[in-house]
């Protein structure tokens, strides 16, 4: 069992600066997820966790020890890495009992753990064929037991699933969200560019961007109530719709007028913001449906759909010319390209940004919480 703690750790090679001051607490029993677009220093946190990397400031604590010029070896810490990094010439078994073969453990807890691990993994049957006669994710299962016979503090994951299609990540995801029950009390850290397995695993995620925290919460909040835009259109897919708006009536509730002069009412505080106020508008294409009657919120013409089965992607054109509006609607509705659409949506599902592109709800929410 071990909580970290980063304060203001930053990493820099030369006068490029990669991480910001990071701050970041994580429980014990914690599964972590650091999600980000590519470049956003999610990797570079990760091995910097793992003392691959040096930290150039700041204080990193594993288990209420200070572990900045603790060397890999002695943090406690097991990494999967996203390429397999198994031994050809070896079984699966002794793949999962090199390291502790070479720090010179007992034969019987060796052969102990490694069998334990095999059966967490279904790997039991495989544990006397080479790597080569495996497929992709049973590699990648190897690869984790080989960290799981270590009996770490803590679980480092580096997008130990983007080498597999996308059958074999569904799989995977499936398996290490397994384990994790199985090790309730055993602190995972998990980076992934993938916002599916970010909602589908995690505890907590921890949005990135250009070697910022943006935003940590449950998978759940950061979907419900976004920080910002960047989490807003970052965390659910396709991305939130973002319209330009203008405050008409500021309060406890605040009226919108968005596209075509159409006002749309928003239970969300305008904390301070005036009438006129520049913002930004948005709803999720799946929290859109079909309107009937004269009250909606946008009409346009259907510009394209892609049918997906169960739901389809409907692209809208409403007349604001740099980009289309999505709904994501059931794939049972009858929907034409050429032809006009009247959508509305919920009032609660409404999200509201301000003129720096921070949420207004989420600013409740912080208000509520103080």
């Amino acid at each position: 069992m071990a909580d970290l703690t980063l304060r203001q750790v930053k990493k820099s090679y030369g006068s490029v600066h990669i991480l910001h001051g990071i701050d970041l607490d994580i429980k014990s029993g914690e599964f972590i997820v650091f999600v980000g677009p590519s470049g956003c220093g999610k990797s570079t946190l990760l091995r910097t966790i793992a003392g691959l990397e040096e930290i150039t400031s700041g204080e990193l604590n594993i288990a209420g020890e200070r572990v900045n010029d603790v060397p890999p070896s002695k943090r406690g810490i097991a990494m999967v890495f996203q390429s397999y990094a198994l031994y050809p010439h070896m079984t699966v078994y002794d793949n999962m009992a090199f390291g502790m073969k070479i720090a010179k453990e007992d034969k019987a807890e060796i052969d102990r753990r490694v069998k334990q691990a095999a059966e967490i993994l279904q790997l039991t049957k495989y544990l006397d064929r080479l790597p080569r006669a495996m497929s992709g994710g049973q590699r990648q299962r190897v690869a984790i037991g080989r960290a799981i016979v270590r009996n770490p503090k803590v679980f480092l994951f580096d997008e130990p699933l983007s080498n597999l299609d996308a059958a074999l990540r569904v799989a995977t995801r499936i398996e290490i969200a397994k384990l994790k029950e199985s090790m309730p009390d055993t602190t995972m850290i998990y980076v992934t560019h993938d916002q599916v397995e970010a909602m589908t695993l995690a505890d907590r995620i921890v949005v990135l961007k250009d070697g910022h925290i943006e935003q940590v919460g449950t998978p759940m909040d950061l979907y419900k109530k976004p920080g910002n835009l960047f989490v807003a259109q970052f965390i659910g897919s396709p991305a939130m719709n973002i319209l330009p708006a203008t405050i008409v009536t500021a309060g406890k509730t605040t009226v919108v007028d968005h596209v075509d002069g159409r006002k749309a009412t928003v239970p969300i505080a305008s904390q301070g913001a005036a009438k006129g106020a520049a913002i930004s508008f948005g709803v999720r294409p799946e929290d859109l449906f079909v309107a009937n009657g004269k009250d909606y919120l946008f009409e346009g013409k259907v510009d394209y759909v892609e049918q997906l089965g169960e739901v389809q992607l409907v692209y809208i054109d409403i007349g604001r010319g740099d980009q289309p509006l999505v709904a994501k609607l059931p794939g049972n509705v009858e929907v034409k390209r050429g032809s006009t659409l009247k959508l509305n949506a919920n009032a609660e599902d409404l999200h509201i940004f301000d003129g720096a592109g921070r949420s207004f709800a989420h600013a409740d929410a912080v208000a509520e919480a103080a």
